[in-house]
């Protein structure tokens, strides 16, 4: 039996899809559009932003205190404690090291920036330090806030610098005066028991939901 040929409307239908069809089939093939920006990966922007904030903070720490601040910055620490409270806080997090280069290189008196090539800050959690402290806090009478430290991580933020990060089971809302013993009993403990060629700078308390309760010097 033979089917009918349709009416001529259709037929026009159809070609114009199948005319489209072949459009959008070419066009998506063959694309050169460029990459957005957002193809880049956060990493990259992480650090490179980091460090940018970082080096326009300490072109103004040499601008203000000139030499004297190069000294203060570099081998005091003050690039690393500043990195705690330095603003945009959302971007020094993303890589508070690379925001502390930035600082070291831009309070310099030369004024060659040498940003990295990848992500400066490395956390490395050392679960055998953690259990050492927790011995000498219940041997010296600080068991109990010891034992609520969940984890012990060496934060890297270079080389040379690093702090101590303590997570804990405290909540956001915990009793200043509590875990004010806990950050007593490390420092006590650390006693400025740095790594070979190495600082550590602050000891960081962390609630555990992972916001900063406490920061103490080392």
């Amino acid at each position: 039996m033979q089917v009918p040929a349709p009416p001529r409307p259709l037929r026009l239908t159809f070609a114009a899809a199948l005319l489209g069809m072949v459009t959008v089939s070419c066009s998506s093939g063959g694309s050169t559009m460029p990459k957005s920006p957002v193809s880049r990966t956060t990493a990259e922007r992480s650090y490179e932003a980091a460090y940018d904030a970082g080096w326009r903070e300490g072109r103004q720490l040499f601008r203000d205190g000139g030499k004297g601040a190069s000294i203060r910055e570099v081998v005091w620490g003050g690039c690393v404690r500043r990195s705690l409270k330095a603003e945009p806080q959302d971007v020094v997090a993303q890589d508070r090291g690379a925001w502390v280069l930035g600082c070291k290189q831009g309070v310099g008196s030369k004024t060659d920036r040498r940003p990295p090539t990848g992500q400066v800050t490395r956390r490395e959690p050392d679960p055998d330090l953690l259990a050492r402290f927790q011995s000498w806090a219940a041997a010296h009478g600080t068991k109990q806030p010891a034992q609520l430290a969940r984890q012990l991580v060496l934060v890297h933020l270079g080389e040379r610098d690093y702090d101590v990060e303590l997570s804990t089971a405290y909540g956001d809302t915990t009793a200043q005066t509590e875990v004010k013993r806990l950050a007593d009993a490390f420092v006590t403990w650390w006693n400025s028991d740095d790594g070979d060629n190495a600082r550590a700078w602050n000891l960081i308390v962390s609630a555990r939901a992972g916001k900063h309760i406490i920061i103490r010097s080392l």
